[in-house]
Protein backbone atom coordinates (compact mmCIF):
# COMPACT_ATOMS: atom_id res chain seq x y z
CA UNK A 1 0.00 0.00 0.00
CA UNK A 2 1.42 3.52 -0.82
CA UNK A 3 1.51 6.37 1.44
CA UNK A 4 -1.26 8.16 -0.70
CA UNK A 5 -3.39 5.12 -0.53
CA UNK A 6 -2.97 4.45 3.60
CA UNK A 7 -4.13 8.20 4.25
CA UNK A 8 -6.94 8.01 1.85
CA UNK A 9 -7.87 5.08 3.78
CA UNK A 10 -7.64 7.38 6.83
CA UNK A 11 -10.01 9.65 5.73
CA UNK A 12 -12.77 6.99 4.44
CA UNK A 13 -13.10 5.30 7.66
CA UNK A 14 -11.98 8.40 10.09
CA UNK A 15 -9.46 6.14 11.70
CA UNK A 16 -5.41 5.64 11.79
CA UNK A 17 -6.03 2.75 14.50
CA UNK A 18 -3.90 -0.32 13.81
CA UNK A 19 -5.15 -3.53 15.47
CA UNK A 20 -2.33 -6.03 16.53
CA UNK A 21 -2.99 -9.12 16.49
CA UNK A 22 -1.39 -11.07 19.42
CA UNK A 23 -3.41 -14.07 19.70
CA UNK A 24 -2.46 -15.96 23.09
CA UNK A 25 -3.61 -19.16 23.83
CA UNK A 26 -4.00 -19.06 27.26
CA UNK A 27 -6.64 -16.20 26.76
CA UNK A 28 -8.41 -16.47 23.71
CA UNK A 29 -12.13 -18.09 24.32
CA UNK A 30 -11.67 -21.82 25.06
CA UNK A 31 -14.48 -22.85 23.07
CA UNK A 32 -11.78 -21.88 19.83
CA UNK A 33 -9.40 -24.44 21.80
CA UNK A 34 -11.32 -27.27 19.80
CA UNK A 35 -11.27 -26.12 16.90
CA UNK A 36 -8.32 -27.29 14.07
CA UNK A 37 -6.85 -23.73 14.17
CA UNK A 38 -7.71 -21.68 17.15
CA UNK A 39 -5.34 -18.89 16.11
CA UNK A 40 -7.00 -18.28 12.72
CA UNK A 41 -10.42 -18.87 14.13
CA UNK A 42 -9.83 -16.48 16.96
CA UNK A 43 -7.92 -13.83 14.44
CA UNK A 44 -11.03 -14.35 11.84
CA UNK A 45 -13.63 -12.83 13.93
CA UNK A 46 -11.39 -9.77 15.11
CA UNK A 47 -10.96 -9.12 11.67
CA UNK A 48 -14.61 -9.59 10.95
CA UNK A 49 -15.28 -7.29 13.77
CA UNK A 50 -13.44 -4.71 12.98
CA UNK A 51 -12.22 -4.16 9.93
CA UNK A 52 -14.43 -1.24 9.73
CA UNK A 53 -13.17 0.62 12.25
CA UNK A 54 -9.93 0.20 11.32
CA UNK A 55 -6.90 0.86 8.81
CA UNK A 56 -4.31 -1.30 9.88
CA UNK A 57 -3.54 -4.48 11.22
CA UNK A 58 -0.30 -5.51 13.04
CA UNK A 59 0.64 -9.34 13.43
CA UNK A 60 3.34 -10.15 16.23
CA UNK A 61 5.06 -12.82 14.38
CA UNK A 62 6.39 -14.03 18.10
CA UNK A 63 2.51 -15.22 19.11
CA UNK A 64 2.97 -17.38 15.90
CA UNK A 65 6.22 -18.53 15.85
CA UNK A 66 6.12 -19.56 19.52
CA UNK A 67 3.61 -22.80 18.23
CA UNK A 68 5.89 -24.21 15.43
CA UNK A 69 4.85 -25.03 11.81
CA UNK A 70 1.55 -24.56 13.04
CA UNK A 71 1.35 -20.86 14.06
CA UNK A 72 3.31 -19.86 11.04
CA UNK A 73 0.29 -21.79 8.65
CA UNK A 74 -2.19 -19.67 11.10
CA UNK A 75 -0.21 -16.41 10.51
CA UNK A 76 0.26 -17.08 6.59
CA UNK A 77 -4.28 -17.74 6.61
CA UNK A 78 -4.14 -14.62 8.63
CA UNK A 79 -2.85 -12.47 6.55
CA UNK A 80 -4.18 -13.45 3.30
CA UNK A 81 -7.31 -12.84 5.24
CA UNK A 82 -7.05 -9.10 5.83
CA UNK A 83 -8.58 -6.84 3.61
CA UNK A 84 -7.00 -5.89 0.89
CA UNK A 85 -7.88 -1.97 2.35
CA UNK A 86 -6.35 -2.30 5.32
CA UNK A 87 -2.40 -2.01 5.97
CA UNK A 88 -0.39 -5.28 6.84
CA UNK A 89 2.46 -4.76 9.11
CA UNK A 90 4.52 -7.43 10.37
CA UNK A 91 5.83 -6.75 13.73
CA UNK A 92 8.50 -9.14 13.65
CA UNK A 93 11.41 -6.52 14.67
CA UNK A 94 13.82 -8.40 12.73
CA UNK A 95 17.35 -6.88 11.49
CA UNK A 96 20.89 -8.41 10.93
CA UNK A 97 23.41 -7.90 7.93
CA UNK A 98 23.07 -8.41 4.31
CA UNK A 99 21.34 -11.55 3.17
CA UNK A 100 20.22 -12.72 6.03
CA UNK A 101 18.06 -9.13 6.14
CA UNK A 102 17.16 -9.96 2.23
CA UNK A 103 15.94 -12.82 3.75
CA UNK A 104 13.88 -11.74 5.98
CA UNK A 105 12.53 -9.34 3.72
CA UNK A 106 11.73 -11.70 1.01
CA UNK A 107 9.68 -14.01 3.83
CA UNK A 108 7.25 -10.87 4.68
CA UNK A 109 7.48 -9.19 1.33
CA UNK A 110 7.04 -11.71 -1.25
CA UNK A 111 6.10 -15.04 0.61
CA UNK A 112 3.79 -13.40 2.86
CA UNK A 113 2.37 -10.31 1.48
CA UNK A 114 2.96 -7.62 4.12
CA UNK A 115 3.26 -4.42 3.49
CA UNK A 116 5.64 -3.61 6.69
CA UNK A 117 8.00 -4.91 8.68
CA UNK A 118 9.01 -3.96 12.00
CA UNK A 119 13.56 -3.79 12.17
CA UNK A 120 15.57 -2.87 14.54
CA UNK A 121 17.82 -0.14 13.30
CA UNK A 122 21.26 -0.99 16.45
CA UNK A 123 22.99 -2.89 13.35
CA UNK A 124 23.34 -0.03 11.07
CA UNK A 125 22.43 0.66 7.45
CA UNK A 126 23.47 -2.42 5.99
CA UNK A 127 21.43 -4.15 8.64
CA UNK A 128 18.09 -1.96 6.96
CA UNK A 129 19.35 -1.04 3.61
CA UNK A 130 17.98 -4.76 2.17
CA UNK A 131 14.59 -3.83 3.33
CA UNK A 132 14.50 -0.84 1.06
CA UNK A 133 14.52 -2.97 -2.19
CA UNK A 134 11.61 -3.71 -2.29
CA UNK A 135 9.26 -1.23 -4.00
CA UNK A 136 6.18 0.00 -1.79
CA UNK A 137 7.26 -2.07 0.95
CA UNK A 138 7.49 0.00 4.22
CA UNK A 139 10.47 -0.27 6.85
CA UNK A 140 9.29 0.50 10.36
CA UNK A 141 12.00 1.57 12.76
CA UNK A 142 12.45 1.04 16.32
CA UNK A 143 12.78 4.41 17.31
CA UNK A 144 11.73 5.37 20.79
CA UNK A 145 9.29 2.58 22.63
CA UNK A 146 7.84 2.37 25.94
CA UNK A 147 8.98 -0.03 27.59
CA UNK A 148 11.27 0.38 30.96
CA UNK A 149 14.67 -0.23 29.46
CA UNK A 150 14.54 1.62 26.53
CA UNK A 151 16.32 4.08 28.85
CA UNK A 152 19.48 2.00 28.97
CA UNK A 153 20.07 2.90 25.42
CA UNK A 154 17.74 5.13 23.43
CA UNK A 155 17.64 8.24 26.44
CA UNK A 156 21.68 7.98 26.73
CA UNK A 157 23.11 11.36 25.33
CA UNK A 158 25.33 11.21 22.51
CA UNK A 159 26.55 14.34 20.81
CA UNK A 160 24.76 16.66 22.93
CA UNK A 161 21.78 14.46 21.99
CA UNK A 162 19.71 11.47 23.10
CA UNK A 163 20.93 8.36 20.95
CA UNK A 164 16.94 8.15 19.75
CA UNK A 165 17.63 11.68 18.11
CA UNK A 166 20.60 10.18 16.42
CA UNK A 167 19.03 7.23 15.40
CA UNK A 168 16.19 8.75 13.37
CA UNK A 169 18.51 11.30 11.86
CA UNK A 170 20.48 8.74 10.15
CA UNK A 171 17.59 6.94 9.03
CA UNK A 172 16.20 9.80 7.58
CA UNK A 173 19.02 9.60 4.96
CA UNK A 174 18.08 5.62 4.13
CA UNK A 175 14.55 6.28 2.87
CA UNK A 176 11.61 8.99 2.83
CA UNK A 177 8.56 9.60 4.15
CA UNK A 178 6.67 7.18 1.36
CA UNK A 179 8.98 3.90 2.79
CA UNK A 180 9.71 5.00 6.17
CA UNK A 181 7.84 4.74 9.76
CA UNK A 182 8.79 5.26 13.02
CA UNK A 183 8.26 3.43 15.82
CA UNK A 184 7.09 5.51 19.36
CA UNK A 185 6.00 4.44 22.38
CA UNK A 186 2.39 6.35 23.43
CA UNK A 187 3.35 6.75 26.91
CA UNK A 188 6.47 8.89 25.73
CA UNK A 189 4.50 12.53 25.74
CA UNK A 190 6.42 15.48 25.02
CA UNK A 191 9.07 13.19 24.04
CA UNK A 192 6.66 12.57 20.55
CA UNK A 193 6.85 16.28 19.85
CA UNK A 194 10.31 16.32 19.48
CA UNK A 195 10.52 13.36 17.46
CA UNK A 196 7.81 14.96 15.32
CA UNK A 197 10.72 18.12 14.94
CA UNK A 198 12.92 15.74 13.60
CA UNK A 199 10.11 13.66 11.25
CA UNK A 200 7.76 16.17 10.48
CA UNK A 201 6.01 14.00 7.75
CA UNK A 202 6.70 10.43 8.54
CA UNK A 203 4.19 8.07 9.94
CA UNK A 204 4.57 7.49 13.21
CA UNK A 205 3.31 3.69 14.54
CA UNK A 206 2.21 4.07 17.87
CA UNK A 207 1.81 0.95 20.66
CA UNK A 208 0.85 2.12 23.79
CA UNK A 209 -2.66 2.92 23.94
CA UNK A 210 -5.25 0.89 25.63
CA UNK A 211 -3.78 -1.90 28.23
CA UNK A 212 -0.20 0.27 28.68
CA UNK A 213 -1.93 3.30 29.34
CA UNK A 214 -1.09 5.92 26.78
CA UNK A 215 -2.99 9.00 26.08
CA UNK A 216 -4.84 8.73 22.24
CA UNK A 217 -5.79 12.36 22.57
CA UNK A 218 -1.80 13.55 24.27
CA UNK A 219 -0.46 11.52 21.08
CA UNK A 220 -2.42 13.42 18.55
CA UNK A 221 -1.82 16.32 19.92
CA UNK A 222 1.75 16.07 19.93
CA UNK A 223 2.62 13.37 17.19
CA UNK A 224 0.13 14.43 14.25
CA UNK A 225 0.65 16.20 11.27
CA UNK A 226 -0.81 17.72 8.37
CA UNK A 227 -1.52 14.45 6.88
CA UNK A 228 -2.22 12.80 10.12
CA UNK A 229 0.95 11.04 10.04
CA UNK A 230 0.04 8.07 13.09
CA UNK A 231 -0.79 4.73 12.99
CA UNK A 232 -1.99 3.87 16.97
CA UNK A 233 -1.89 0.38 17.60
CA UNK A 234 -4.49 -1.20 20.03
CA UNK A 235 -3.59 -5.28 20.73
CA UNK A 236 -5.27 -6.20 24.00
CA UNK A 237 -7.60 -4.18 24.79
CA UNK A 238 -9.27 -4.99 21.90
CA UNK A 239 -8.83 -8.61 21.70
CA UNK A 240 -9.69 -9.51 25.04
CA UNK A 241 -12.46 -6.99 25.57
CA UNK A 242 -15.02 -9.60 25.97
CA UNK A 243 -14.39 -13.19 27.07
CA UNK A 244 -16.67 -16.04 26.12
CA UNK A 245 -18.61 -17.11 22.40
CA UNK A 246 -19.52 -13.67 22.10
CA UNK A 247 -15.64 -12.03 22.37
CA UNK A 248 -15.88 -10.23 18.54
CA UNK A 249 -18.68 -8.22 19.79
CA UNK A 250 -17.17 -6.84 22.75
CA UNK A 251 -13.55 -6.42 20.51
CA UNK A 252 -16.01 -4.64 17.96
CA UNK A 253 -17.61 -2.11 20.36
CA UNK A 254 -13.52 -1.57 21.54
CA UNK A 255 -12.65 -0.63 18.13
CA UNK A 256 -15.46 1.75 17.30
CA UNK A 257 -15.47 3.51 20.73
CA UNK A 258 -11.62 4.14 19.58
CA UNK A 259 -12.84 5.28 16.07
CA UNK A 260 -14.90 7.80 17.13
CA UNK A 261 -12.41 9.14 19.39
CA UNK A 262 -10.26 9.22 16.23
CA UNK A 263 -12.59 10.78 14.19
CA UNK A 264 -13.25 13.41 16.53
CA UNK A 265 -9.64 14.26 16.70
CA UNK A 266 -9.26 14.33 12.69
CA UNK A 267 -12.07 16.93 12.29
CA UNK A 268 -9.33 19.39 14.08
CA UNK A 269 -7.29 18.77 10.48
CA UNK A 270 -9.83 20.33 8.44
Amino acid sequence: MTRSELIAQIHLKQSFLCVGLDPDLTKIPKHLLQLEDPIFEFNKAIIDATKEYCVAYKPNTAFYEALGVKGWKALEKTINYIPKDCFIIADAKRGDIGNTSLAYAKAFFETLPCDAITVAPYMGADSVLPFYTYKDAWVVLLALTSNTGSADFQLLEVNNQTLYAEVIKKALTWGNDANTMFVVGATRGKEIAELRKLAPSHFFLVPGVGAQGGSLEEVFNYGANKEVGLLVNSSRAILYAQDGEDFADGAKKEALKIQTEMAMYLQRLR
